[in-house]
């Protein structure tokens, strides 16, 4: 399965740097046993084609699946088509060009107009050729529709089932992405699945300045998001957790419970809210904090709430734990139930939020909210370079990740009433020029 961008007229050679790809050199990454290759056939002054394309292993595509029996699986054409599970594959590989952040000299770059032209197949789809050109042409693409002639030795049918697509159109290439990575699920077949608020997120994220207005939307939102994720085990890579090795990866982790629980204990708090609180991995630890009565872990996933669930059940009867109560909510909506607590903690929450929204977000936390004490961690992007991975995120999903210095301003400017101190401190192995690799930001409320 693959995509190739070709481009044509001046400046075109300026995509291998909203790429972040070199032309000389082939581009080739092992991703949890499926190959992943990029390479340019063409790259003049004037002409430009990049493929991306993916050998998948099909038996690493169904380990710890419930159906791994079925022999199906191993020849199904779901492995060699372009899907859901394709854009999953090739999302760290371009990466940098979905996110529009090449490097800063480049980064005029990002909102450049180019001809482009995408193909991408084969794909198997129910969808019609008129729907399909239907969700194409209202964002401005032509759209070319092949299928390829079949010669079979006895009569069967004259023209595969499978087609190929090609899309022309003016377009910068984050929008050109973005608008594929949201559509190429849309007409899949297979169950790639809702998982969460985050799923919606992308939607808004990918389809800013062209889905609200898309005649098919409805459609679209309702293909999106129309079943539960089979393919887990490959969305979201987090990259911090290759960039050591296991036995390191678990002591940073460790670390930054540790010293979140740490900083907690000082407190005496007696309520705490761990917003983001995913699988309850740091809600755990706050269970056995001295004095504390009531711990609400707030998780818009329903698959992590599950799991924090059985992990709380695991430990329900050990002294001294006090069980959280787990509450389906988000950052973006205020919940009354929240206000006035004495700890609230964002552990590695807002770099997974675009920057636009975050004011509103904090905001909300520190001013209706209004805790005796709020903690938050994030990456610090400085550090990135001890990973030998200066132009990359940790994680997919992460809209950003700050140097210490803009953590610390951006930090300062959301005390708006400065009725906070803030405390500024690092987690993890400490490096002599990049700092650490988390940074620890505690407002503490004054006290009239």
């Amino acid at each position: 399965m693959q995509l190739t961008i070709k481009a044509t007229g001046e400046n075109v050679k300026a995509i291998s740097y909203l790429l972040s790809k070199n032309p000389d050199n082939v581009y080739e990454r092992n991703h949890k046993g499926h190959l992943v290759r990029l390479f340019y056939s063409k790259f003049t002054e004037t002409e430009l084609e990049v493929t991306i394309f993916v050998t998948p292993d099909p038996i690493e595509l169904i380990k710890s699946s419930s159906n791994s029996y079925d022999i199906t699986h191993y020849i199904n054409d779901r492995e060699f088509a372009v899907s859901s599970i394709f854009c999953s594959f090739i999302r760290s590989a371009l990466g940098t060009a979905l996110n529009g952040q090449p490097k800063e000299e480049y980064i005029d770059w990002v909102n450049h107009l180019f001809p482009f032209e995408f193909e991408f197949g084969p794909v198997v789809s129910t969808i019609s050729d008129e729907v399909l050109n239907e969700l194409f042409e209202p964002i401005g693409y032509q759209v070319t529709i092949t299928r390829p002639e079949i010669d079979y030795s006895f009569q069967m049918k004259e023209k595969s089932s499978v087609s190929y697509i090609s899309l022309k159109g003016t377009k910068t290439l984050q929008d050109g992405l973005r608008q594929l990575f949201i559509l190429i699920p849309v007409i899949d077949n297979y169950k790639h699945y809702f998982i969460d608020e985050k799923e919606i997120e992308k939607l808004e994220r990918y389809g800013e300045g062209w889905l609200e207005a898309h005649p098919m939307r409805d459609m679209i939102y309702r293909q999106a998001l129309r079943f539960k994720e089979v393919y887990s085990q490959v969305e979201n890579t987090n990259l911090e957790e290759k960039i050591e090795e296991p036995s390191e990866k678990i002591r940073l982790n460790d670390l930054r419970y540790e010293r979140i629980v740490e900083t907690v204990s000082l407190m005496k708090p007696k309520s705490i809210v761990d917003f983001g609180s995913g699988e309850g991995k740091l809600s755990v630890r706050l269970g056995f904090v001295t004095g504390v009565k009531e711990i609400l872990a707030v998780e818009p996933s329903e698959s992590a709430t599950l799991k924090a669930l059985r992990r709380f059940e695991k430990v329900t009867n050990k002294e001294g734990f006090v069980v959280p109560e787990t509450l389906w909510g988000s950052l973006f909506y205020y919940d009354e139930r929240l206000k006035g607590k004495d700890v609230m903690i964002l552990c590695e929450v807002i770099e997974h939020i675009d920057e636009y929204r975050l004011p509103k977000v904090l905001d909300t936390i520190l001013h209706d909210y209004q805790p005796g004490a709020l903690i938050i961690t994030t990456p610090n992007r400085e550090y990135n370079m001890v990973y030998d991975m200066d132009d990359h995120f940790r994680h997919n999903d992460h809209r950003f990740e700050w140097t210490r210095a803009e953590f610390y301003q951006w930090c300062n400017e959301r005390n708006l009433r400065e009725s906070y101190d803030l405390h500024f401190d690092g987690i993890g192995e400490e490096h002599e020029t990049q700092g650490f690799p988390t940074q620890m930001c505690v407002f503490k409320r004054k006290v009239n």
